[in-house]
């Protein structure tokens, strides 16, 4: 017998005559009659006086109290889970994993919590940053408000070339050795064991990976990408993999990366996270930026559509809203506003950030917002590495100056500024304001930037009398009182960025 707490991964181990693709398989049984399967991965082979077979391991986060019976391989056991310890500071384990909201259009804990992505983008972490590296920035984007970051799981470049060694210029460590031929058949497990403990430091910290398979799109440097040539039975199957070893924590599944959404290999993931996550934690796309962000607008497995607007400096909270009309419906945002200082230090700087990440929400982007910074997506790890682009690259910065961009602290506040607010599946409202981007939500619940601030009139007497009045800039709140009458406007004097409320 073995103890765990709710939600807490515990993790499995047996030696099996099979390699890396075979599907294996755990269950576990509630003493309430629930059922959860858990499929097993591959951690590398093993040889000895028995002959020659393979480590493999599956990993469970229990969702409920009470004694669990498990049965892996020729095993089985049983499991006394604990409910969670008062005091928990970490939402994933004070409140579950995330899901989709009831209506699809906003994130949920697993208890019903009302939740909102606020996203990172670290594309290259997996391969680049060493595990102390991930706790100073796990760290930085904790204290700033960030609760996900964007990652590529591998390398995806084929034709990228330099020292396996993470601290070296140029360097990179390698998930799979045929990667670079077009194939996912040949994985090292001690790419996946180090990932383990990269990404254990980000939930530590409540921050989610948000794992995109092997990318689409530009990539890292540019240099091919596999992620539209490895055969989908393959793509399909290194879904299942990062399921299996990464599933039993907070997890969101980006199946599409910066391409169309249509290869086939988008498809093929997207069914198979849908057939193996019992968790059932988001999977989704993210598009480049000139494609109609709808490809398997009605596929079982989709729960989010991210479009990107470029890298142009340009504010289009209309891609989202357009996504937003969408149907079936699905939850939206943008995956992907211009990186602060993108290949120049007077782009998308600073407050840009904040009026972004405010204008997208409330354009219909009630998933989330997701912010980016140049030399931090690609890991570079000092201000004078060579082998980047300068139109991607922020000048004079590695990862460590670009973690400190203004624009970030901007987009880190949004969450901090709903907080405990009835989010769940908020829509946009074009009806009860005449200026600036709205949302409703339940309860009456009414939510409105400007970009200026000023008075605010409001055409809807069921709106709540009661209002506050945040500085998006700081989260300050500048104001707070109840208007007499529903005809009466918000005051306030303009000439700065203002959030209004009404609860």
């Amino acid at each position: 017998m073995s103890i765990s707490i709710v939600w807490r991964s515990v993790e499995l181990s047996a030696s099996l005559p099979v390699g890396y693709g075979a599907e294996v398989w755990a269950d576990f049984e509630h003493e309430s009659g629930a059922r959860l399967r858990r499929p097993g991965f591959w951690d590398g082979e093993v040889s000895g006086e028995g002959g020659a077979g393979a480590v493999w391991r599956v990993r469970f986060a229990p969702p409920l109290a009470g004694r669990w019976e498990w049965a892996f391989g020729s095993s089985s056991g049983v499991l006394e889970v604990s409910q969670v310890p008062a005091g928990e500071t970490n939402p994933f384990y004070a409140h579950g994993f995330w899901q989709m909201s009831p209506g699809g259009r906003s994130l949920v804990h697993a208890d019903g919590t009302p939740a909102l992505l606020i996203a990172d983008t670290a594309w290259a972490l997996p391969w680049r940053a060493t595990v102390d590296q991930v706790r100073s920035y796990a760290e930085d984007r904790q204290a700033k408000g960030f609760n996900a970051v964007l990652l590529m799981s591998v390398q995806p470049d084929m034709r990228a070339v330099g020292p396996r060694d993470r601290t070296a210029d140029e360097g990179f460590d390698v998930a799979f050795e045929d990667l670079p031929d077009g194939h996912l058949l040949q994985p090292r497990a001690e790419y996946f064991q180090y990932l383990d403990q990269l990404l254990e430091v980000l939930v530590e910290h409540g921050i989610v990976p948000v794992l995109q398979p092997v990318f689409q799109g530009f990539g890292w440097k540019g240099l091919d990408v596999a992620g539209t040539v490895v055969p989908a039975d393959e793509y399909a199957t290194y879904c299942r993999y990062l399921v299996a070893r990464y599933g039993a924590q907070p997890a969101i599944y980006l199946v599409g990366g910066d391409g169309t959404g249509r290869e086939p290999q988008v498809s093929a993931g997207g069914a198979e996270v849908h057939a193996v996550d019992c968790y059932e934690q988001p999977t989704g796309i993210h598009y480049r930026p000139h494609i109609r962000a709808s490809a398997h607008q009605d596929a079982d497995w989709l729960d989010f559509q991210w479009c990107q607007t470029g890298h142009t400096g340009e504010h289009v909270a209309e891609r989202v809203a357009d996504m937003w009309r969408n149907t079936p419906v699905r939850a939206v945002a943008n995956g992907e506003p211009t990186y602060e200082q993108h290949g120049g230090l007077d782009v998308a700087g600073g407050w840009w950030q904040g009026h972004e990440a405010w204008s997208n929400l409330c354009a219909g982007g009630t998933m989330g917002v997701v912010y980016g910074a140049g030399s931090l997506w690609q890991w570079r790890l000092h201000a004078s590495e060579p082998g980047h682009s300068a139109f991607f690259i922020a000048p004079d910065a590695g990862w460590r100056e670009a973690l400190g961009f203004g624009g970030s602290t901007y987009v880190g506040l949004v969450g901090r500024v709903l907080a405990g607010l009835p989010l769940v599946d908020m829509e946009p409202d074009w009806t009860r304001v005449i200026s600036g981007r709205a949302l409703r939500g339940a309860d009456g619940l009414l939510i409105v930037y400007r970009e200026h601030g000023g008075p605010l009139m409001v055409f809807d007497d069921s709106v709540p009398l009661d209002y506050r009045i945040v500085d998006p800039r700081d989260g300050s709140v500048v104001a707070t009182g109840r208007r007499d009458t529903p005809g009466d406007p918000l005051p306030d004097p303009g000439g700065a960025p203002r959030v209004y409320i009404c609860l």
